[in-house]
C-alpha cells in the first residue's frame, strides 16, 4: 500500500520524482545493477567489514564482559569507565579514523568495532551477573574447577543474554560499516550510495539503500534463527518454537 502511494505521487510528481523516484523504477534499475559485477563486489565488501567488526568486538567483548560480571570488585571498578565510554557515538571517532585510516576496510571496521562491543559487553556481564547464587553454590559444593564453572554454570546460564547481545551488536556492526563507507570512502554499499548521489543516479542510490536495509532484515533474521534453535530449551523460545 505504501509502495502503491509512493509510486502514484511519484508518477503524477506530486513529489518531484527527482527527489524520491518510483519504486518501479528503482527495481528496473537495481536490476540491471544486480548483472555487474561491482553490485556483487560491494555486497561483499560490506559483509566482510560486518563480520570482521562483529568478530573482533565479541572477541574483545565477551572475555571482558565474563571477567567483569563474575567478580563484584572488578565490576565496580569498571562501570564508570564503561559508563563514560559506551554513550560516546562512534562517528564522533571519524576524524580520528581520518588520521589513523585511509579509505579502506580497517577504518570502516574500526567504527564498527567500538560501536559493537558496547552492546555485547554488557549484556555479557549482566547474563553472567544474573547467574542464581545457589547454581554457583552448588558448583562449589562439588568443587568444580573454575574453568569448568564458566563453560559449565556461567555461560549456559548467560547465553540467552550473550545472543541478545549478539544480535544487537549484528545490526549496530552494520550500520557502522556503511556509515564508514558513506563518510571514509571505503569501498561497499555505503561507497556506491555517496557514488550514485554524487552522479545524480537517483534511482541507484535508493536502490543501494534498499538492498542496505534487505541485508540488515536478512542478519537480523538470521541471527533470530539461531537464536531459536540454540536456545529452544529457554523459557524465552519455547512460546516462538514451532
Amino acid at each position: 500500500m505504501v509502495l502503491a502511494v509512493i509510486e502514484l505521487a511519484a508518477r503524477t510528481e506530486l513529489i518531484p520524482s527527482r527527489f524520491l523516484p518510483p519504486p518501479t523504477a528503482v527495481a528496473v534499475r537495481i536490476v540491471a545493477e544486480a548483472a555487474q559485477g561491482r553490485f556483487w563486489l560491494a555486497i561483499v565488501d560490506t559483509l566482510a567489514g560486518w563480520a570482521l567488526g562483529l568478530g573482533i568486538a565479541a572477541l574483545i567483548a565477551i572475555p571482558a564482559g565474563i571477567l567483569i560480571g563474575s567478580s563484584e570488585f572488578v565490576y565496580r571498578a569498571t562501570r564508570p569507565i564503561i559508563e563514560f565510554l559506551r554513550p560516546v557515538p562512534s562517528v564522533a571517532l571519524i576524524p580520528l579514523v581520518f588520521l589513523l585510516f585511509s579509505p579502506s576496510l580497517e577504518g570502516k571496521v574500526f567504527l564498527a568495532v567500538f560501536a559493537a562491543t558496547w552492546p555485547l559487553l554488557v549484556q555479557t556481564q549482566y547474563g553472567i551477573r544474573n547467574v542464581l547464587p545457589l547454581q554457583l553454590d552448588t558448583a562449589r559444593s562439588f568443587q568444580i574447577s573454575r574453568h569448568r564453572v564458566i563453560f559449565r554454570v556461567l555461560l549456559p546460564s548467560a547465553l540467552p543474554y550473550l545472543a541478545t547481545g549478539l544480535r544487537i551488536a549484528s545490526t549496530v556492526s552494520l550500520i557502522l560499516v556503511i556509515t564508514g563507507e558513506i563518510v571514509l570512502g571505503a569501498p561497499g554499499i555505503g561507497k556506491a550510495i555517496n557514488e550514485a548521489r554524487e552522479g545524480a543516479a537517483v534511482e541507484l542510490m535508493y536502490g543501494y539503500v534498499l538492498i542496505a536495509g534487505m541485508l540488515g532484515v536478512m542478519l537480523n533474521a538470521v541471527f533470530a534463527g539461531v537464536e531459536r534453535r540454540a536456545l529452544h530449551w529457554h523459557a524465552s523460545q519455547r512460546g516462538t518454537t514451532t
